[in-house]
């Protein structure tokens, strides 16, 4: 039975670790949800380790610096992995018999403030399926208000038509920012899985993204709690992983859910999920 808290401090003397998610959590693309920080303070205090786990498709730098300008230090978590860090990782080191095979062109869909996944590593950005030996997929271009997937249809049936593969380095179809629901990289790929293509998906809720996090936390699964606001990447990475979830409803499930927790356990049991507890936000 899920326990419904009102806070999170009842979690934090069950659990010396924490797995937690960013945006609908932390942030909300814009500024620090209201307590956010001061949570994030009190584990701190506690001597609870933190680790940030977020399916941006950008390095982990970059996702640091973005923290520091919302006013979030780095003193408040002991580290960070992102989906777009993992994926550079595996394009770098071509170890995975997938990534091996890819070839070195590369036609990236998504936005200029994502080459900092892929600069310096030896790939040649096209800008035509023709030329491309594989799809590197980081989403729409929020910045210019994309906000449709229609603009996306006819390069990918060109991409399908040449049966290249699809690297996805963010599973969330969509996040809210600022209030606005934006759709993201992990619908494009869903609509390219669609045409039989194939497509790896890097980040929540997928298993591997979460080696390098309980590697940095250093602890028993069983002592680690995973905090995210998506029922389908946070909740059920938890649970792939292997550890707890507590469910924050005030992301991007709040439209439909609100406070209801009947809906949310029926919403949960019918997911074949079980977190925890849920929270309205990530407040003490």
């Amino acid at each position: 039975m899920m326990d419904s808290l009102d806070g999170f401090a009842p979690l934090a003397g069950r659990y010396d670790g924490f797995i937690v998610d960013l945006w609908g959590v932390v942030h909300d693309g814009v500024s620090p949800y209201p307590g956010a920080a001061d949570c994030l303070a009190r584990l701190r205090d506690l001597g609870r380790r933190v680790i940030l786990l977020s399916n941006a498709p950008r390095r982990v730098d970059v996702v640091r610096e973005g923290l520091r300008a919302m006013g979030v230090a780095d003193d408040l978590y002991d580290g960070v992995m992102t989906s777009g860090e993992y994926t550079r990782g595996l394009l770098s080191a071509r170890t995975d018999p997938w990534f091996a095979g890819l070839g070195r062109r590369m036609l990236h869909l998504g936005a200029p403030k994502d080459y900092n996944l892929f600069e310096g590593l030896d790939l040649e950005r096209v800008d035509s399926p023709a030329d491309a030996d594989f799809i590197l997929n980081t989403g729409p271009d929020q910045d210019r208000g994309e906000n449709d997937p229609a603009p996306y249809l006819p390069i990918l049936a060109e991409c399908a038509a040449r049966g290249l593969k699809m690297v996805c380095a963010n599973p969330d179809m969509e996040v809210i920012r600022g209030g606005q629901r934006l759709i993201c990289a992990g619908l494009l790929a869903s609509l390219y899985a669609q045409k039989g293509c194939a497509v790896r998906w890097i980040g929540k809720p997928y298993p591997e993204i979460y080696a390098p996090v309980l590697e940095m936390l250093g602890l028993p699964r069983g002592r680690v709690l995973a905090v995210g606001d998506a029922l389908g990447t946070d909740m059920r990475g938890a649970k792939g992983a292997g550890v707890d979830g507590c469910w924050v409803l005030g992301g991007i499930h709040q439209e439909m859910i609100g406070d209801d927790m009947a809906l949310a356990r029926a919403e949960a049991t019918s997911a074949g999920l079980a977190p925890v507890a849920t929270v309205p936000t990530f407040r003490w």
